[in-house]
């Protein structure tokens, strides 16, 4: 399986709609792969606040026509990163979008952890409530938005619900990068698991980001890693390569936490 993890840089000084067009075209170069990642709130900046009310659109808004023509001109399956979605009925939510090759919607999954501490996407966005997973001709895959990845338990989730391949969309701090590594192979590690992890360049409001986009196997090595700029990093893959590991070391299998409910006394 191939997959290409695309980094975008985002820049103050390229529009919205400019950058829509320019990842447009990048994903149709991406023509012969099985799968495309894109990172978190592209069109904005993972940091860039002030703009998620303004720039957010409804799920079948600008972003999401660009994203479903480029992926049906380039024949590929998109995770398309994940947008600033304006809920008629609701509040904004940090949502992802996932395209098959004909173009068609498979999926979209609102970030269930976010980030602020009380603050910025924390109170401007609404939680999501859903795990989400996707089947593809050759893995299924488990959505994930860049703060869940500090959380253990949406994978184990994720994992029980069929997921072979966990999809990261991210923008992520430079300051926490060494978090960003160590945190995307735990993942692969305890899950057994594929793991692409997408995350933004450039920098958002003032704050760096980290790059370094990743994609580790089930072992926890890392198969490809971008630098800090804006990249294309092409892997390729073998998904069968989760259940051999699966069963040759059958950690999963040995679970005893959160399986059933405790007994009482």
């Amino acid at each position: 399986m191939r997959a290409s993890v695309i980094q975008i840089a985002v820049n103050e000084d390229e529009s919205v709609e400019a950058r829509r067009r320019r990842v447009a075209a990048l994903v149709r170069e991406q023509a012969g792969a099985d799968l495309v990642v894109l990172p978190e709130l592209w069109t904005t900046g993972a940091f860039a606040y002030e703009e998620f009310g303004r720039e957010a659109e409804p799920l079948e808004g600008p972003t999401y026509e660009a994203m479903a023509k480029a992926a049906s001109d380039a024949g590929v399956w998109l995770h398309a990163g994940s947008i600033p979605e304006r809920d008629p009925d609701g509040p904004l939510y940090n949502t992802s979008l996932v395209f098959s090759p004909s173009g068609d919607l498979a999926a979209a999954y609102r970030k269930i952890h976010r980030f602020g501490f009380d603050k910025g996407e924390a109170v401007l966005m609404g939680a999501g409530a859903e795990l989400v997973t996707v089947r593809l001709p050759k893995t299924t895959l488990g959505l994930s938005t860049c703060y869940d990845l500090r959380f253990p338990e949406l994978y184990r989730g994720l994992v029980d619900a069929g997921a072979e391949t966990l999809v990261v969309s991210a923008g992520w701090p430079e300051r926490r990068r060494s978090h960003w590594t160590l945190l995307a192979q735990a993942r692969a590690v305890e899950n057994q698991s594929f793991l692409l992890a997408c995350a933004t360049a450039g920098t958002h409001a003032g704050v760096p980001q980290a790059g370094h986009s990743i994609v580790v196997d089930p072992w926890g090595e890392v198969l490809a890693q971008a630098g800090a700029g804006e990249e294309v990093l092409t892997v390729e893959f073998d998904p069968g390569k989760v259940a051999a590991t699966r069963e040759q070391f059958p950690a999963l299998k040995d679970r005893m936490l959160g399986l059933q409910p405790p007994r009482r006394p």
